[in-house]
């Protein structure tokens, strides 16, 4: 579905409920579901405001040395402001659009969306616009139809990336079923493009489906199950400095017609009274080419899991916790011997998972992680975190958080300009990240954190070695 077929639905069905609340009363009333939200006309219109603001400062992120003043060692100001208007003239059917405005200032890398990482640029473009049809309080059956964002599980393989400026969305169908005991969705959509100075649409070269279903039958524990399917046609080529512009946006993988057959475990809150667990599972198969699907095809069998346990001291002074996990996902074996075992990511919302200065994804990687957290103030949050990273097999390339742009680019040393890992030593690093979270209020947060990457073995017999800094300090204010 293209914006402009999703612009004209939507504008259809809003001329269609306008006679529902025609003449009604434009101001705030008591009959809302939040007594926070901006509702108007006795439940029927609902205003959603979200103003974030981010400084970052990084340094050595990218080339690992201190020696030269790379574009991306500098710090910048990230703005982004969302505004959506939910339309719901009856009970069982929402109607919602959604616009966004990305900005950076004070960056030399440029606005230009992708090149070097750059995160402004796109000015009040659509970032949603679907029709919900369905009261799953009343019927089993929902349909949402339209550019929508969505989220599934820890948001390894299908999510919003919420950390980002600009986010994803995807146009496309949802269908919904849910009863008491369990859910399930199907979905078929196309990821959305970000572009500059146009309005975003989605790419028709990259059709995407799912069956995605959980239950809450095991008192201890949420259950889910999945399978997603990704047929894209094309090698988007990447955004960097010396590429021309990718008129199709950012970079998301090669051309690929491949399954995801997986499941998800979590505890439940309190069922296991202090501790907590989860854990996912995930086999990967089908057909991976090099680069459009005029390359060499490749047979592609991968695997990716991620566990995690923790305690808390709930009645404790300060509310301590701690807590452990381990990723991993698997990497290619043999560059060419005509298969790929290097785990796709997919669309992840990957901030955090592996560190906060978001080096790394899931994809032919080990990590071993520690968290301790505390409580020392009402509403605010402290975390220490640890992460240690290897490459899990050094016939691969090393991936960035997104998965699938490659994490070092521009090699020197023993191993030549061969940016995959033959040769070198498996171990990435170190990473330590500090971060304090306080929720000022039910409308403001702020978020502060600072990062530093240890160089491992890899990084030091690939070229320049540096350790890296990362830096930010977030404000969000939502209605």
């Amino acid at each position: 579905m293209t914006t402009k077929q999703i612009l004209n639905s939507s504008i259809a069905l809003l001329t269609l409920a306008l006679p529902a609340f025609a003449g009604s009363d434009f101001k705030k009333t008591d009959t809302k579901p939040d007594d926070d939200a901006l509702t108007f006309a006795n439940g029927i219109l609902t205003l959603d405001i979200e103003e974030r603001l981010r400084w970052e400062v990084r340094d050595n992120n990218k080339d690992f040395d201190s020696s030269v003043n790379d574009p991306r060692d500098d710090g910048w100001l990230l703005n982004r402001f969302r505004v959506g208007l939910a339309i719901k003239p009856a009970p069982w059917v929402k109607i919602y659009a959604q616009t966004q405005d990305t900005r950076e200032w004070f960056a030399t890398r440029g606005n230009t969306p992708g090149i070097n990482g750059s995160e402004g640029g796109d000015y009040f473009d659509l970032r949603q616009a679907y029709v919900e049809l369905g009261n799953l309080k009343k019927f089993p059956l929902s349909l949402t139809v339209g550019r929508q964002a969505l989220n599934y599980g820890d948001n390894r393989l299908v999510a919003d990336s919420k950390w980002g400026n600009f986010g994803r969305t995807f146009d496309g169908v949802k269908l919904r079923f849910q009863n008491d005991r369990f859910w399930v969705d199907a979905f078929a959509v196309r990821p959305v493009q970000i572009r500059k100075n146009e309005i975003n649409d989605s790419d028709s070269a990259d059709n995407f489906f799912g069956i995605y279903g959980g239950t809450d039958a095991l008192g201890f524990q949420t259950t889910e199950l999945y399978f997603l399917c990704r047929d894209k046609a094309d090698a988007q080529p990447d955004l960097s400095p010396t590429n021309k512009l990718d008129p199709d946006g950012t970079y998301n993988g090669p051309a690929q017609r491949i399954a995801t057959l997986g499941t998800r475990w979590k505890s439940k809150e309190g069922a296991l009274h202090d501790f907590d667990y989860s854990a996912e599972f995930t086999y990967q198969f089908g057909d991976l080419w090099t680069g459009d699907k005029t390359t060499k095809r490749l047979n592609h069998h991968a695997f990716a899991t991620a566990s995690k346990g923790g305690y808390t001291w709930k009645n404790a002074p300060w509310t301590p916790r701690i807590g452990i996990e381990y990723d991993y996902a698997s990497g290619d074996k043999n560059p060419s011997d005509g298969s790929s075992q290097s785990f796709q990511n997919l669309f992840p919302s990957n901030h955090a998972k592996f560190g906060a200065m978001d080096e790394l994804g899931w994809r032919n990687v080990h990590d071993l992680h520690f968290v301790v957290s505390a409580k020392p103030v009402k509403n605010v949050e402290v975390a220490l975190e640890y992460n240690a990273f290897w490459a899990a097999d050094t016939h691969d390339y090393v991936y960035g958080s997104n998965g699938n742009t490659i994490f070092r680019t521009v090699t020197s040393g023993k191993i030549g300009k061969d940016v995959r890992t033959i040769g070198a030593g498996n171990f990435l690093g170190h990473e330590v990240d500090f971060t304090t979270n306080w929720k000022v209020n039910k409308h403001l947060s702020i978020l502060a954190g600072y990062s530093h990457l240890f160089a491992g073995d890899y990084i030091r017999e690939t070229g320049t070695h540096s350790d890296a800094d990362f830096g930010y300090l977030q404000a969000t204010l939502s209605f």
